[in-house]
């Protein structure tokens, strides 16, 4: 997958979270998770295009673990939506199945690029 490729993958997910978010009840609970999840779920695909512009491989790096903590935080927000009954899991399947696979493709994007900046520190010592 390439970078525009991802970019509108991350856009298409945060517009589902806006539309979740939409859906919860106009309860405390609602409004607080809403709240949460919103900021959460829509902020990693603005992580990722900043991280493409990034200056340094370092700065790169940065920015895409920014999306990665961003991701791991909706994923846990998506639970308590689930667990307090706001929603039923069923129907937030796919949400969460796109959230793990958007996760993967970033933690993979991490590991690689972690040796690409510091690629002595696969090399095996004698």
């Amino acid at each position: 997958m390439n970078a525009i490729e991802l970019k509108k993958r991350l856009q298409a997910f945060a517009l589902r979270i806006i539309k979740l978010t939409e859906s919860l009840p106009n309860t405390v609970t609602g409004r607080t998770l809403g709240n949460q999840i919103i900021r959460s779920g829509t902020s990693p695909g603005a992580n990722y295009r900043a991280a493409c512009l990034g200056k340094s491989g370092k700065d790169f790096l940065n920015k895409l673990k920014m999306v990665e903590e961003e991701l791991d935080e909706t994923m846990y927000w998506t639970e308590l939506i689930i667990q307090s009954g706001l929603i039923k899991g069923n129907q937030l399947e796919d949400l969460i199945a796109e959230n793990h696979e958007l996760l993967k493709i970033i933690v993979s994007s991490i590991t690689t690029m972690k040796k690409k900046i510091n690629p002595e520190k696969d090399k095996p010592t004698n």
